[in-house]
């Protein structure tokens, strides 16, 4: 019989977390990011929510550079980006963030077949932005520890799939930057990735 190892605490919630954190220079800041969210359970219920940083380093930046989370429960999605998007590598301190634009989503698709390429597009009036991954790995599973997790307080289950070759889009206009590689649990990937079954778990 296969042993059980439960993580003791409170499910706060559990569903996908697919992101991109792109560079024009491998070391200069991050130009574009990208973290969505499919929440199939949660305090605010289920729902999506994307958050789109077209311009991470600019609170007030042109409409067409702007940094706007789209949402269909939008309780949920300042839930998600006030306790745990804020404290993402990448986003944390950023003035964009502070700036964030919110603005009700009319649909999210979903394409590809996970193994070579994954796409999810959300149209929002007369804003389509549609995030392709490609160039996929091998899925892995791990459990992130407290004190290794974003926000300090939570164990993350999760299977993480690595992408070489993302690319979003915004009403057709690709958006610059490339991922630079990273490493999680021992896995070398890089700064995209599709994140499934993930479930953060208060400690």
């Amino acid at each position: 019989m296969a042993e059980h190892l439960p993580i003791a605490g409170a499910v706060e919630w559990s569903g996908e977390n697919p992101g991109m954190y792109l560079k024009t220079d491998p070391n200069g800041p991050f130009v574009t990011l990208v973290s969505f969210f499919r929440v199939m359970l949660s305090p605010h219920g289920r729902g999506h929510a994307l958050v789109l940083m077209q311009s991470p380093a600019d609170r007030n930046p042109p409409a067409d550079r702007g940094n706007i989370c789209l949402y269909d429960n939008e309780p949920l999605a300042r839930y998600l980006i006030n306790d745990y998007v804020s404290n993402f590598g990448p986003f944390k301190g950023t003035p964009g963030l502070a700036g964030l634009q919110y603005r009700k989503l009319d649909s999210v698709e979903t394409s590809g077949d996970s193994t070579t390429t994954y796409v999810e597009t959300v149209k929002a009036g007369d804003l389509t932005v549609r995030l392709a991954w490609g160039g996929l790995g091998k899925p892995f599973c791990f459990v992130l520890p407290v004190d290794k997790s974003a926000t300090g307080k939570h164990y993350m289950p999760s299977l993480f799939v690595g992408s070489s070759s993302p690319t979003a889009t915004v009403n057709g206009r690709v958006l610059p930057g490339k991922p630079i590689a990273r490493e999680i649990a021992g896995q070398t990937i890089t700064t995209a990735m599709l994140a499934f079954a993930e479930t953060w778990v208060r400690a």
